[in-house]
Parts: C-alpha cells; sequence; structure tokens
C-alpha cells in the first residue's frame, strides 16, 4: 500500500460531519476492486463486503470514520461570515488559518484575525471563543449571502505530504489514515480463505455522534468488531503517560469497552508475528466508535487498535509509516487467524 498517495487523495477531499458526499464516493470507489459487494447505509456511510462463502459465517466489522471536524456558517457581520464548529473544533488553531467553504464551486476564505501590533499582552495569550471569529471571504455582505447560504460548511484547507521519511502530515488524518489501513487489510487478504464475512465500514459523523456507525452497526449485525481509530501521540510537551510513541507499533485498547478475549488475540497476533504494540487503558468510553457499536441489538463484541497521532485535531496532524503498515499486518493476521466454527467473542 502507498500510504502517501492514497492519504494524499483522502485528506484533499472535504467531508466535515454530516457533509461527507465527496469523500465517501471516493472511499466507494477504492473499495469496490478489494470486496464483493460495496453499498451506501441511508446515513452515507460506505460498507465493502468481503465474503467467505460459507453458510452462518461469522460476521466481523472493521470500522474507520471518514468525517472529519469542521465549521459551518451561522450568519453576516459585513463581508464577514460568523460560524460554529463542527466537531471538536480547537479555536487556537483558527486564527489566520486558510479554509474552503464547500458551495459549488468551493470559495477559499481566511480565519480573520488581529495582527499582534494592535493587540494587548493580554490578548495575544488567550484563545478567542468561536463566537467571537469570522471568517473573511473577500466579498460584500450582499455578495456573501448570495453565494454562501447559512448552513454552508467549511473545512480547513489542506492535504497530505511526508514529513521526513518515516511520517505522513496533514489534515483529516483522524481517522482517514484508519481507512487507508482497512483498504491495506483487504489488499493483504486477497485470494486468501476466510473463516468470517468481512464488513468494511467508512463511517460518516463521528466526530459529531457516531451517528454513521450505529446505524451501520444496527443494520449488519455483526458478531465483532474492531473499530480503528487514532489516539495521542508523543510529543515533547505532552505526558508521557497519557501518549504513545509514534513508530512504536499499533495501541491496543483494554478496558469496559473492549472485549478481552479480542485484545488478548490481537496481543498474541502480535506477538506471533513479532511486532511491537502498545497498551492504551480505557476505563471508560474508549472515544471511538467501538462504544455505541458495542450495545447495538443484543451486544457486539468489540476491540480498539489504534494509531498514534500527533496533533489530533488540526490541519497538520502527524502519523507515523511504520504504524499504518504495521496495523494493516496486525488485523490482516487477526482476521485470517479467526476459524470456521470456532467461539471468537
Amino acid at each position: 500500500m502507498n500510504y502517501e498517495q492514497i492519504l494524499s487523495r483522502l485528506c484533499a477531499l472535504s467531508g466535515p460531519s454530516g457533509f461527507e458526499k465527496e469523500v465517501t464516493g471516493t472511499a466507494a470507489e477504492l473499495l469496490r476492486p478489494l470486496t464483493d459487494q460495496v453499498y451506501t447505509t441511508r446515513l452515507g456511510s460506505v460498507v465493502g463486503v468481503r465474503r467467505c462463502g460459507r453458510e452462518n459465517a461469522p460476521k466481523l466489522l472493521l470500522d474507520a470514520h471518514l468525517d472529519e471536524i469542521g465549521l459551518i456558517v451561522t450568519g453576516y457581520e459585513e463581508g464577514f461570515l460568523r460560524f460554529a464548529a463542527l466537531g471538536g473544533v480547537d479555536p487556537r488553531m483558527l486564527p489566520d488559518r486558510e479554509v474552503v467553504i464547500l458551495t459549488d464551486p468551493p470559495i477559499r476564505g481566511v480565519a480573520a484575525c488581529l495582527p499582534p501590533h494592535v493587540q494587548t499582552a493580554e490578548d495575544m495569550d488567550k484563545a478567542l471563543p468561536i463566537k467571537d471569529l469570522c471568517i473573511d471571504v473577500g466579498l460584500s455582505r450582499e455578495e456573501a449571502e448570495r453565494r454562501i447560504p447559512i448552513g454552508t460548511p467549511a473545512t480547513y484547507r489542506g492535504g497530505c505530504m511526508s514529513l521526513g521519511e518515516a511520517l505522513l502530515c496533514g489534515k483529516a488524518l483522524d481517522d482517514r489514515a484508519g481507512f487507508a489501513v482497512l483498504l491495506d487489510v483487504l489488499e493483504r487478504l486477497r485470494g486468501k480463505e476466510l473463516g468470517v464475512e468481512l464488513y468494511v465500514l467508512g463511517s460518516t459523523q463521528e466526530e459529531t455522534h457516531s451517528t454513521g456507525a450505529i446505524t451501520a452497526a444496527y443494520e449488519i449485525a455483526p458478531n465483532l468488531c474492531v473499530a480503528v481509530d487514532v489516539t495521542h501521540g508523543d510529543s515533547p510537551d505532552a505526558s508521557k503517560q497519557e501518549t504513545f510513541q509514534l513508530g512504536g507499533g499499533p495501541v491496543i485498547g483494554v478496558g469496559p469497552n473492549c472485549a478481552r478475549s479480542l485484545s488478548g488475540r490481537l496481543k498474541e497476533t502480535a506477538g506471533e508475528l513479532d511486532m511491537p504494540v502498545q497498551v492504551e487503558v480505557m476505563s471508560g468510553s474508549s472515544g471511538t466508535n467501538a462504544w455505541p457499536i458495542q450495545i447495538s441489538r443484543e451486544g457486539v463484541a468489540t476491540a480498539v487498535v489504534s494509531i498514534p497521532e500527533r496533533y489530533m485535531h488540526t490541519p497538520v496532524e502527524v502519523v507515523s509509516k511504520a504504524d499504518l503498515e504495521n496495523t494493516a499486518r496486525l488485523l490482516a493476521a487477526f482476521v485470517e487467524s479467526l476459524g470456521e466454527g470456532e467461539s471468537i467473542c
């Protein structure tokens, strides 16, 4: 898998929560050569199905969300746009940031900011709340109202690029890096016999309420699920107890949101592959789609596998290529290990 190539394509697309159509269309296109069936759910999530040809085989769901954090236009201030957040937007990231307004065709804008020369020392030391910020699109109020209706979404401008030799940097790697890993899993399983029906889900609206995963899981009714997402990566100013090393391997979740049988099996599989892994204790909600999927219908055995990522929910998220490859290797081996008729939950 050429991760830089795939993620450059995926991360260049705009798909804030509730407005993912552009990215889900590309995700479906990428799934088609690797699966037996691709379809879209009522809430816009994309599902690829790899059949095993065995009657009453258990269903395994692999999930990664395709949406990203974003903004939504709420009003006008002269020719400037007022806006609200879609998902967990950090207001510190906004001043002087380039954004893309998702009109047809898209319009570029910049989040307005005061230069330091006209700010007080106190102002320079604090982040402005989103309600006090505006987007400058270079238009009069009349033209802005005509071309950019209230309710129009926006995203950070950007894509994905190499950072040194080992890392990738860009927007929306949370969680399009996870979806790229699932494409790699499907490639690694091409032509191999499986003991499970494999469903790969590119879910929508995770950043706002996980509704894409909730409804897709209800429809698929899987026996077990692995949610693939990102977790906090190491950086000089971050707690060593709360972050994970980039290049240190996939992070396996343990806690009430993670079935012990699946977490244990993932760790055993990593040992058989002689692969480094890290363990994240999740004492409550994992903060991923695994939390609602776990209680879909009568319950689903879930696991969480995470990719360490620096600078989450910014336009410059950073992941390790080696972690992506090792996460795909681990999940492919895990899927292959699930045998026919075996108790796996």
